[in-house]
């Protein structure tokens, strides 16, 4: 992995961000109020122009740049967890590139069931498919940390399906990015972060006889993860009417440390004996915790009065360089080579991310229509060095850092819309209708790393076996895993919407896709909204929608090292054309398909305001990853069975298929109060709940499987509990705002409901209690332009509670990935801000 440093680049945006704020304290005021009036309209979920929030027929939450701010923590993705009640952003470790492409989800359901768009347009995904044990196994979403706090003006999240509306992805709902747009202004901001924690974990006995000891209870009390994070945002007048508003982040998070004591024996024997260095070397060796990171963004977004019409266009750029660790390869174990690392070794996965995207459109009305052209670029890739290990079969010779390959994901996608509205003597308002075009470009490319990072050398074990090909925890991608498929999409859609009466607000959707690898969608929408009164209103829709299978899904394959109840197996990913998946009884994968029904309420009571929202949404057909077929002993037949179909020394492997039913209901309520004092000053306060369980009713299986005595299972315990029980049933949010004059202050507190760790062995399962976390924040405005804030993110430093020592072997992992708010602790923080 490249060396990540400020580069010039960097510093002339740095530059450019600060020096017009040195030169001219200009107000924000009229940014300030295009934040307050895009808080009122919203163009998510409906194509009518000047759509109120309130008005909806579905439920949308507009999530402002200052609710975003009002955290210690930086990343898109986690401020929205704590801001939405049905969104979760789970933080798991030692799950190779998940820890550093972490994924989120709406509703429990899968990260890539949402859809993520920017300034209403498909935003691309990440090249990474999750296929470790963690929340969103099989996905490969959005990565939305690629897109700067700074650039964002708001973000409104539409909590329903919306497949009839944007097309594929958008079964739980649909996240809009709408960017910052300024033509004068700006400002900077520089933070600093640190955890400040203690947390205890059970430990192991060491064995007979040791030399060492270990207490039943490890106390520690670390101070770790610091971040330093400068991220702003400038204006610029393009023109006499256009604009240009420059947003740049540069972080640099150091990584935090949450592992236990590794209780077991280290060396080898020295003439029968414990080795002295058994008493001295270092039992806390695992990197179990948030990641080493530092990152570059840039976001460029513009706009300009060009002819009859407005000319748009957005850049991005991201780099990511983070490094994460394996599981530590004790000096004794079989997978060292002594000679290198005589202590043993912590394997550390580096990857680099690249992320850019571009658009550019044009909007502009002619007679009574409205149109809008575009195309949007995006390309996301991840690049795998592995370093301080060792390709144990090339023995001393060995190097100790590897170029293991990687993969990438682009896509480019051409949209035309048209709105226009006409009268019906029959209804109260004019008919608003949208129709539309897409067109879409998706690739997705595995590329190889160097041969060392896979290949066999040939050095065998003391006992005379073969030992483990390629680089220790991650094995790279050889040649035979290249793959370079592309796929085209083709969609149509029909938007209707109207007053059918002066109280019933009605819509319909209606869009049909074509994909050219697994055939043609067709979805639809109804929705409605009945005003009883000024104060309480009715709101449901039904729908179906789809999901396609994605490039990453279809074509990923890899072999590397898994860890399957602490126990670690290497298994092949195969894509779904491989003959050895299809003598599994792989099939090309087809779309996810989905039923959504909703149905809430909308109140006011002076100037509090509450909406109940009910879903039910059920799918059919979801894609999964599969087990790890022939890993076992009582598996031995799969290997036997592909043996005699030809497939000799292939044990087994895994892929990934359609067959996976579910049912998901749930409530979601919110309730916002804005509560003015003359004395004390101004408050907003927010309550956020959700209530949400999901139950599978189908499991897939194959014929060729089935066929087997005794029967592998395809899809097993652990992974039908993972989507019914391994996020919270229920979450709990309250938020108060308060401001007096130049002081204010947020209080937040946040309960997770209980979490399921799953395991196949029933015995083995552990459950999460539920917690709540507070955070506080406090502000002061210095002068008209400078702005002080203090705060902690969970005040109380609490933790998931650790596994116990039967499912904790190796003492590295105390503490779950299946926990919904992470395992670092409290965070203590410090923002300086400049406005200008």
């Amino acid at each position: 992995m490249r060396n990540f440093s400020l580069t010039p680049l960097t510093l002339a945006i740095a530059a450019a961000l600060i020096s017009p704020g040195l030169a001219a304290q200009q107000s924000n005021t009229d940014t300030a109020s295009d934040d307050a009036k895009i808080e009122q309209i919203v163009v998510t979920g409906t194509r009518v122009a000047g759509r109120s929030v309130s008005d909806t027929a579905v439920p949308i939450d507009i999530v402002g740049a200052a609710a975003l701010e009002r955290s210690g923590n930086t990343e898109l993705n986690q401020a929205l967890s704590i801001a939405l009640p049905s969104f979760n952003f789970p933080r798991p470790g030692l799950a190779d590139g998940t820890d550093t492409v972490r994924p989120a989800t709406l509703r429990g359901l899968s990260p890539d069931q949402s859809l993520v768009l920017v300034n209403s347009k498909r935003r691309h995904s990440a090249s990474l498919v999750n296929v470790n044990g963690t929340v969103g196994r099989g996905a490969s979403a959005v990565d939305l940390n690629t897109i700067p706090m700074a650039a964002v003006n708001a973000i409104e999240v539409l909590r329903d399906g919306a497949s009839a509306q944007y097309g594929s992805d958008a079964i739980a709902g649909v996240l809009n990015v709408r960017l910052r747009e300024a033509s004068e202004g700006g400002n900077v901001t520089a933070s600093y972060a640190y955890r400040d924690s203690n947390y205890s974990t059970p430990t192991t006995t060491p064995p007979a006889g040791a030399t060492w000891s270990a207490p039943g209870q490890i106390e520690r009390a670390v101070s770790d993860g610091e971040t330093v994070n400068l991220s702003g945002w400038k204006g610029f007048a393009l023109g006499n009417d256009g604009y240009v508003t420059v947003s740049a982040e540069y972080k640099d998070a150091e990584r935090t440390e949450r592992g236990g004591y590794d209780y077991r024996q280290q060396y080898p024997l020295v003439d029968g004996e414990f080795d002295p260095r058994e008493q001295t070397i270092n039992r806390f060796n695992a990197w179990y915790g948030e990641p080493e990171m530092q990152q570059f963004t840039l976001f460029v977004n513009a706009g300009l009065n060009v002819g009859p019409g407005k000319l748009y266009s957005w850049l991005s750029y991201q780099d990511r360089a983070a490094k994460s660790g394996g599981f530590y390869r004790r000096a004794i174990d079989d997978r060292n080579v002594i000679e290198v690392h005589p202590d043993g070794f912590l394997p550390i996965i580096a990857p680099d991310v690249t992320d850019t995207s571009s658009a550019v459109g044009y909007e502009w009305d002619s007679g009574d229509w409205s149109f809008d052209a575009s195309v949007v670029y995006g390309f996301n890739e991840m690049e795998f060095t592995i370093e301080n290990t060792v390709n144990r079969s090339i023995g001393p010779a060995s190097k100790t850092v590897f170029d293991a390959g990687g993969f990438n994901y682009d896509q480019i996608v051409g949209n035309f819309s048209a709105v226009t509205s006409f009268d019906v003597a029959a209804l109260a308002s004019p008919v608003n209708i949208a129709t539309g075009v897409e067109l879409r470009r998706e690739s997705y490319t595995i590329f190889a790393g160097e041969p060392d990072s896979y290949r066999n050398g040939g050095v065998l074990l003391p006992n005379g076996n073969p030992t483990q090909s390629g680089a220790q925890v991650f094995p790279g991608f050889r040649p035979s895993n290249q793959t370079n498929e592309s796929r085209r999409s083709v969609g149509v859609f029909v938007d209707l919407e109207a007053n059918l009466t002066d109280d019933v607000l009605g819509s319909v959707a209606m869009r049909a896709e074509d994909y050219s690898d697994f055939g043609s969608n067709l979805t639809g929408k109804l929705a409605l909204r009945y005003d009883i009164s000024d104060s309480f209103a009715l709101r449901g829709s039904l729908q179906n929608g789809f999901r396609a299978p994605s490039l990453q899904q279809q074509y990923f394959t890899t072999t590397s090292t898994n860890f399957v109840g602490g126990v670690p197996f290497d298994i092949t990913t195969f894509p779904v054309d491989d003959p050895v998946a299809i003598a599994l009884g792989a099939k090309p994968l087809d779309a996810e398909e989905s039923v959504n029904l909703s149905l809430g309420a909308v109140m006011r009571f002076g100037t509090v305001s509450v909406t109940l929202d009910g879903y039910q949404i059920n799918i059919d057909d979801r894609i999964v990853l599969s087990e790890n077929l022939g890993t076992t002993a009582s598996q031995a037949n799969v290997g036997e069975y592909l043996a005699e179909q030809g497939f000799i020394g292939v044990a087994g492997g895994r892929f990934f298929i359609n067959g996976v039913d579910t049912e998901t209901k749930g409530v979601d309520l919110v309730v916002n109060w804005s509560l003015p004092t003359d004395a004390i000053g101004d408050f907003d306060l927010t309550f956020v709940a959700n209530y949400n369980e999901t139950e599978v009713t189908r499991v897939p299986q194959t014929a060729e499987l089935a066929a087997l005595d005794p029967a592998p299972t395809l899809f097993g315990r652990l992974n039908i509990l993972a989507l019914e029980k391994g996020t919270p049933k229920d979450k709990l949010g309250a938020i108060v705002n308060w401001n007096l004059d130049r002081v204010s202050a947020t209080l937040r507190a946040t309960r997770y409901g209980e979490v399921l760790t799953p395991d196949n062995n029933p015995d083995r399962d552990f459950t999460l209690g539920a917690k709540t976390l507070v955070d506080i924040e406090g502000r002061v405005e210095v002068t008209d332009n400078w702005r002080l804030a203090l705060g902690m993110d969970n005040i109380f430093d609490q933790y998931p509670e650790a596994f116990p020592v039967n499912l904790n072997s190796t003492g590295n992992t105390p503490f779950s990935n299946y926990s919904p708010y992470g395992r670092s602790g409290r965070l203590v923080y410090a923002k300086l801000s400049y406005n200008f």
